[in-house]
């Protein structure tokens, strides 16, 4: 069974510049370049695939297509595909915003929540990001904090170089400070809710809305937790995320996909008796059961599956 390259869906965020095109190869009209949704299957952005004999279909078009085999058994508990991959460059900071888990979003939004992990690609001199509040603090005091416009004082500040990652639970209050680039792989969903927007304006000139009702609703106010996923740089429910250096083989049986994302340099990936060239910004999604594959040469790839996991 052959890997299929990806063609992401693309996001012009206010906040975003132009390296997702001039250094992953990113194709697309949008300025800025925010995003890119390299492995999705959402209704906001599905992605769609490059090539074979369903070239031009969308991966969810596929997936209906070719049955819940090429999802694998870990896939039958979730109503819907469990995962979303992006690359995200951020030229400018991102807002302070939350997620919700999924019991509040199924109950108020008609979708998941969302748990996210980030993986920093690059980062500019002094670049730094947002992550939980430094402090358990009150439900007053969150509030306030966000009215009088001080609320990055009780944030935990983390300076940041590339190979960092920060696993976001839901509940979590997070901002990417500008001057990052980063792989994000999280659940299949799009509920943000803002917090705090550093009074900017939309495309409408209008300040952009901020949900902070729901915000003080979600958020967890202590510190975020230290977690440990052993061998794996991140791993929950809905994903497993593993790097690697150089070469490296690995096995899609009858469990779960694979999604493969190139991040750095140039290789090749041989798949159900198919060899073909890989390179930085490509995704790759191989279906269950495609069986052993492997990388070579000199680059970096991330890989996620649905797998065993140490965190809810």
């Amino acid at each position: 069974m052959p890997a299929y390259q990806l063609i992401p869906a693309c996001k012009d965020y206010l906040w975003g510049g132009q390296r997702l095109k001039t250094d992953f190869g990113i194709q697309s009209d949008l300025d800025p370049l925010s995003e890119a949704w390299v492995l999705s299957c959402h209704p906001d952005g599905p992605s769609v695939l490059a090539d074979g004999p369903c070239a031009g279909m969308t991966l969810t078009a596929y997936l209906e297509k070719a049955g819940k085999e090429a999802l694998g058994t870990a896939c039958q508990s979730f109503e819907n595909f469990p995962m979303l991959i992006k690359l995200i460059d951020a030229k400018k900071d991102l807002s302070i915003q939350v997620h919700p888990s999924d019991e509040y979003a199924l109950k108020n939004e008609g979708q998941y929540g969302k748990t996210e992990m980030w993986v920093v690609l690059d980062a500019e001199p002094g670049a730094f990001l947002y992550y939980g509040f430094d402090r358990e603090v009150s439900l007053e005091e969150f509030s306030r904090r966000v009215e009088d416009g001080t609320l990055t004082e009780v944030l935990r500040k983390a300076p940041v170089k590339a190979g960092d990652v920060f696993f976001i639970p839901s509940g979590t209050l997070h901002a990417i400070g500008a001057g990052l680039v980063i792989a994000e792989i999280q659940q299949n969903s799009n509920v943000t809710y803002r917090v705090f927007d550093y009074g900017r304006l939309g495309p409408d000139g209008k300040p952009r809305p901020l949900h902070v009702e729901k915000a003080l609703e979600v958020t967890d106010r202590r510190p975020a937790p230290e977690l440990d996923f052993g061998e794996h740089l991140g791993s929950c429910r809905y994903f497993t995320t593993d790097g690697h250096d150089g070469a490296f083989q690995g096995n899609c049986d009858g469990t779960s996909f694979h999604a493969l994302l190139v991040t750095e340099g140039e290789g090749t990936l041989t798949c159900g008796g198919e060899t073909r060239p890989v390179k930085k910004g490509q995704c790759f999604f191989l279906p269950a059961g495609s069986g052993c594959y492997r990388v070579d040469g000199d680059c970096r790839t991330l890989t996620a599956y649905l797998g065993p996991h140490s965190f809810s």
